[in-house]
């Protein structure tokens, strides 16, 4: 019933978003106060984007406010379209690329004019575009890269991913033979998925991509969960958790950046939390699967909702706020699509963290070859019904093809609307 309900609220929220603009947003040449829905409470990342709106504001007197407002990670897109269903929309929101699909063929964002747009890497903004029109800048365009504490693995007796990595050896297989070894050696947390924890599914797209695996076809027609490459790919995570714990079950969450696992699975975005580390640390490219090397990307987007109070005047920050010079200031966070911002030597100017070598390997490279995490109309629905159908999968004695098999029972009549 309550994936029933926020689906609903989601589809009704967006209608209504699509129905016209805000009340005010033709009286940008008054006092303005702005809003925009973020899910980042990170300290660092405020403070560069409030540094970014105060020095907008000193050329636009008339926006007296610029507000981020931040959002649980966790129900992001539910709390965004509670918003927009009481009245309440924002005039500008981060979109996450699952719900991309249904954000931009709604009608519910204004179109954009992004400064410097012959820049924009073309595989970076077909998420966010239709007929031809940009409906939200894609701000981060971030490769998963794995980082790891060698500190724990050579405690373990282990090899190092960057060993394997000269090798030819950094596969799944090794990998999870490693992080098997450092939770036996030394009883800290083997290899974490950050912001998985047996809920949000879709990150372990930066795990069975390696087995060349997918949730549902190119068009979005047919379910894949019950295909050979996922039930391969699953199988191989389910041994794993249970049998090599090699992963962290269920209920336990060890902090990698605290030092208590050898490995987690996240973007670059997270670098800054290894700044007072006391461990030895790197950071590398997904192991290899069986069909070889692949990147998956996560991507979030900046659109001006239409139903917003200032929809004019948040389009005109929005176009600062992403033109080429801010564009490089919040690459030190979020991978910018811009491809003339994409060398190492540019991300190593605010990355201090990470060398130019393991930001071309990991998040430039990453981009050139990676997939965008799953997407699909009706997203909200259609991911808490997979999660649900997922749940028998994390016991020990889960028959894994007969619950992805389930999977695609659930999910296949959602697929063929």
């Amino acid at each position: 019933m309550r994936r029933k309900i926020a689906a609903a609220l989601l589809a009704s929220a967006l209608v209504l978003t699509a129905c016209g603009g805000g009340d005010d947003d033709k009286a940008a040449d008054g006092p303005v106060s702005l809003r925009m829905t973020i899910w980042t409470g990170n300290a660092d990342h405020l403070a560069l984007f409030n540094s970014i709106a105060d020095e907008y504001r000193k050329t636009h007197p008339n926006v007296t406010e610029i507000k981020f407002d931040t959002l649980p990670i966790e129900t992001y897109t539910t709390g965004l379209t509670t918003q927009i269903a009481g009245g309440n929309a924002p005039d500008l929101a981060w979109i996450l690329e699952n719900s991309a699909p249904d954000f931009v063929s709604s009608g519910a964002l204004v179109p954009l004019k992004v400064e410097g747009s012959e820049d924009l890497i073309p595989s970076t903004t077909k998420l966010w575009q239709t007929g031809g029109k940009l409906y939200a800048y894609p701000f981060s365009t971030s490769p998963f890269g794995v980082f790891v504490n060698n500190d724990l693995i050579k405690q373990a007796g282990q090899q190092t991913p960057a060993e394997l990595i000269a090798a030819n050896q950094w596969t799944w297989e090794k990998a999870y033979a490693v992080n098997a070894a450092v939770n036996a050696g030394t009883g800290k947390g083997g290899l974490v998925v950050r912001d998985f924890d047996y809920k949000t599914w879709d990150n372990l797209a930066s795990v069975w991509g390696g087995w060349g695996a997918s949730p549902w076809s190119d068009d979005g027609k047919k379910c894949g969960f019950a295909d050979q490459p996922m039930v391969d790919a699953m199988t191989a995570f389910h041994k794993a958790i249970f049998t090599d714990k090699a992963v962290p079950g269920p209920g336990t969450a060890p902090d990698f950046f605290a030092g208590n696992a050898a490995m987690t699975i996240t973007q670059i975005s997270r670098a800054s939390l290894l700044k007072d580390s006391k461990f030895g640390w790197d950071l590398v490219p997904l192991p290899a699967g069986p069909k070889g090397t692949y990147g998956v990307i996560g991507q979030a987007g900046i659109g001006v909702m239409k139903k917003g109070r200032n929809a004019d005047a948040a389009a005109g920050f929005l176009a600062y706020f992403t033109n080429p010079e801010n564009s490089a200031k919040l690459a030190k966070y979020f991978p910018p699509p811009r491809k003339s911002l994409l060398t190492a030597d540019n991300l190593a100017k605010t990355n201090p963290l990470l060398k130019p070598e393991q930001l071309q390997k990991v998040v430039i490279d990453g981009i050139s070859v990676g997939k965008v995490k799953p997407s699909h109309t009706g997203q909200a629905e259609l991911s808490q019904t997979v999660r649900a159908a997922l749940d028998p999968l994390w016991k020990p004695d889960a028959d894994v093809k007969s619950v992805l098999g389930g999977v695609c029972s659930k999910i296949q009549p959602m697929l063929g609307k």
